[in-house]
């Protein structure tokens, strides 16, 4: 799955029990790799304006 709204490209992938996120622009360089619980975390923050910079 990808998005490519606004000005960058990110890549989720579901593997192996985890999730990989990765710059879609630049494929070759490093991914974010993280546990179900993580990225549950993750979710949950981005939900609730946890991430909002505005």
């Amino acid at each position: 799955m990808s998005s490519s709204q606004g000005i960058g490209d990110v890549q989720i992938a579901f593997v192996d029990g985890f999730i990989a996120m990765r710059d879609g622009r630049s494929p070759e360089g490093p991914s974010l790799i993280f546990t179900p619980a993580e990225w549950n975390a993750f979710v949950l923050g981005a939900r609730d304006g946890e991430f909002d910079l505005t």
